[in-house]
């Protein structure tokens, strides 16, 4: 049994008894019944068969108080094998929805090559701003230029201590505090309203439904969805038509950013998703598990869908003009630069059709390696990108 500090057991004794039962009503703990004074909890490992575990949580604050919530601490840190300090902590968050990143890297566990966690928390980062993007407008293929919500989200996103099982990233994104209805929990029952929901009840949770927790519940399930095609790609042997699941979350965004996490070694990964107790979710939400071929899969998916469905309107092009090309009609010329609207500022060879009066100026910005702005339509071209529709062609002399 793990002894609690004595700095612990002075924070354990500010915890609001409904704080405490929160917190146990979100790891799956359920009151079965109540005593003098306090509630019975139970909690049945699913892989550990035999009697539950059990805990007395006190329902209003007497002189030893403390030690029950104590109490309830040291029996947590067994069952979650983790320090009583960090679960305390946890207790004395926000009302948050958690994401649970398990990597599988070679090595002793509760490490991970550095390599594999940047490109681990990138996607991560990605993750998030593709479920975000779809939760303000469900897309195929994404805009690269966010809206402000989707920054603003991405930011709120917070990481968490490291949990037990290889190497395990622990996210939570905030949600906002307050009382909850009874119309509030039931708008909450479904991970996918577009199926389980009436369009009336649908309609009433998205009014009354935080951004972040339609985030979290888009995340959840675009994940899911993206696990689906990748099975369905592998068992065809082909990319099927998987669009329709855009307004589920679905995305070539969402793919390449679950690509991104497997990283160059394409290492097998899951996500796991825990909800505040103060918005529960009644639809259970197992772990997503990704493996080696879905990671090519998805790879698939997200080239198919930017192939297909890739279309950008009014995209920003800064670079310099390193081709021209006089063998097609319209004019063609290469510029290799980035996208203002791309917060990766990663450069690219783009493919620009000219206009009549864009040819001199491309000519001489080429001839003198002067910097070019060039506004239009971006599309998928084989492996690379093609700008269509020119509204306007400036060149920027030294």
């Amino acid at each position: 049994m793990t002894v609690i500090t004595d700095a612990e057991f002075e924070r354990a004794a500010t915890l609001a008894p409904e704080v405490v039962r929160r917190y146990l009503s979100g790891k799956g703990w359920s009151a079965e019944r109540d005593l003098s004074g306090a509630e019975l909890w139970e909690w049945r490992p699913r892989d550990e068969p035999g009697p539950p575990y059990e805990l007395l949580v006190p329902v209003r604050r007497r002189r030893d108080y403390a030690g029950r919530v104590a109490d309830i601490l040291e029996t947590l840190a067994v069952v979650e094998a983790r320090p009583a300090g960090d679960i305390l902590r946890e207790m004395r968050l926000p009302p948050v929805d958690w994401q649970f990143l398990r990597l599988v890297p070679p090595g002793p566990s509760g490490t991970a090559p550095l390599l594999d966690l940047v490109s681990a928390l990138t996607g991560l980062k990605d993750l998030h701003t593709a479920a975000a993007s779809s939760a303000l407008g469900p897309r195929a293929v994404q805009p690269a230029q966010k809206p402000q919500p989707v920054k603003d989200h991405v930011a709120s996103v917070r990481l968490d201590q490291t949990r037990v099982g290889s190497y395990v990233v622990a996210a939570h994104v905030p949600l906002p505090e307050g009382p909850y209805g009874r119309q509030d929990r039931r708008g909450q029952g479904s991970l996918f309203d577009e199926t389980e929901l009436t369009r009336q009840r649908s309609l009433a949770a998205q009014r009354s439904e935080p951004f972040a927790r339609r985030v979290s519940r888009m995340l959840y399930a675009g994940v899911t969805c993206a696990h689906e095609a990748a099975e369905l790609t592998l068992a065809q042997d082909s990319v099927p038509r998987v669009e329709h699941m855009s307004g589920a979350g679905l995305s070539a965004n969402l793919c390449e950013a679950l690509v991104r996490i497997a990283g160059e070694e394409r290492r097998v990964f899951s996500l796991a998703f825990a909800w505040s107790a103060e918005r529960p979710v009644e639809q259970p939400s197992p772990p997503v598990v990704i493996n080696r071929r879905h990671v090519v899969a998805l790879e698939a998916v997200a080239q198919n869908l930017r192939e297909r469905l890739g279309r950008e309107e009014n995209a920003i092009l800064h670079g310099v003009v390193t081709k021209l090309h006089w063998d097609v009609n319209p004019r063609e010329a290469t510029v290799y630069g980035s996208f203002l609207h791309d917060d990766s500022q990663r450069h690219r060879s783009v493919r620009v059709v000219l206009r009549a009066q864009d040819i001199d100026r491309a000519t001489e910005a080429g001839r003198n390696g002067w910097e070019v702005a060039v506004s239009g339509d971006v599309e998928p071209r084989g492996t690379g990108m093609r700008m269509r529709e020119v509204r306007d062609f400036v060149v920027r002399p030294e």
